[in-house]
C-alpha cells in the first residue's frame, strides 16, 4: 500500500511540473495519494499487531486525526517544493515537517489504540523511528520532482514504499505492553474487525479514484525526458527569453 500510494503521487506530481495549469490540484492529488498510501500501510500493519490473550480496540476520533495528519504534511512538503523547487534547504525544510509529520501520524495511531494495560516506548527506538521518517520524506520529496521518467518513478515508489515501512516496524519495535490480569475488552472481535474495514475503506477509495485519474490521462503514464529541461527551474526558458 505504501508504494501503491507513492507510485500514483510521484506520476501526480510529474503531471503538474509537466504542465503549470490545476498545478495546485496535481499536487494536491499526489499529496492525498502518498499520504493515503503511507496511512493504509500503517494501518494495516496496525491490524497485524495482536497482543496474546487480550484484544486491543481503536478510538476513532484519534484514527481519523492521524490519517488527517499524513494527508497535511504530507501536502505541505509537497507544496514546499512544487512551487519552490528541489534546492537543499527546500528539501530540508519539507522533508522536516514531513518526516515529523509522519512519526506523529505513526504514534497517534498508537494513542488511539486501547488495549488492557500500559503502552511503554524505548526512547532510544522512537528516536530513530523518527529520523528514518524525515530521512524518507525527504528523498520522497526529491523523488517528487526530480524523478520524471514512468520506470525510474516505479522504482522510486518502491524505494519509498519500503522505507516508511521500515520506520512503521521500527517504531512498532519501540513498543511494550504491560497487560492487566482479568481486563475486560473493549470490543468484541467482529466489532473490531467490522471498524477496521470501515476505516480502510475511505482511502482505499482514493487511491482507487487516483489510480483511475492516472491510468486515463495520457501525459501521466507517458511521461519522458522531453519535458524535464523546460520545468526544472525554469532555467532553460529564461536563458531562451
Amino acid at each position: 500500500m505504501a508504494c501503491l500510494g507513492a507510485a500514483l503521487g510521484l506520476r501526480c506530481t510529474t503531471r503538474s511540473l509537466r504542465r503549470r495549469e490545476r498545478r495546485a490540484g496535481w499536487l494536491a492529488l499526489g499529496a492525498v495519494c502518498i499520504g493515503c498510501g503511507i496511512w493504509t500501510m500503517h494501518f494495516v500493519g496496525m491490524i497485524g499487531f495482536s497482543i496474546q490473550g487480550a484484544l486491543v480496540s481503536y478510538d476513532t476520533g484519534l484514527t481519523l486525526l492521524s490519517l488527517a495528519v499524513a494527508i497535511a504534511v504530507v501536502a505541505i512538503g509537497v507544496l514546499i517544493v512544487g512551487y519552490r523547487g528541489a534546492a537543499p534547504v527546500n528539501l530540508a525544510v519539507g522533508g522536516a515537517i514531513t518526516g515529523l509529520g509522519v512519526a506523529a501520524m505513526h504514534y497517534l495511531g498508537m494513542a488511539a489504540m486501547h488495549v488492557p494495560g500500559s503502552l511503554r516506548y524505548s526512547t532510544p527506538t522512537v528516536v530513530t523511528s523518527v529520523v528514518i521518517a524525515v530521512v524518507a520524506a525527504t528523498a520522497a520529496l526529491w523523488a517528487a520532482v526530480s524523478v520524471r521518467r514512468l520506470w525510474a518513478s516505479l522504482g522510486a515508489s518502491l524505494v519509498m514504499g519500503v522505507a516508511v515501512t521500515g520506520m512503521h516496524y521500527t517504531g512498532m519495535a519501540a513498543v511494550s505492553v504491560d497487560v492487566t490480569a482479568g481486563a475486560a475488552p473493549a470490543q468484541s472481535s467482529v466489532e473490531l474487525l467490522s471498524f477496521l474495514l470501515l476505516m480502510l475503506a475511505g482511502p482505499l477509495v482514493a487511491l482507487l479514484a487516483a489510480a483511475v485519474v492516472v491510468m486515463f490521462d495520457p501525459e501521466m503514464m507517458l511521461a519522458d525526458d522531453r519535458d524535464d529541461a523546460p520545468v526544472r527551474g525554469g532555467r532553460r526558458g529564461a536563458l531562451a527569453e
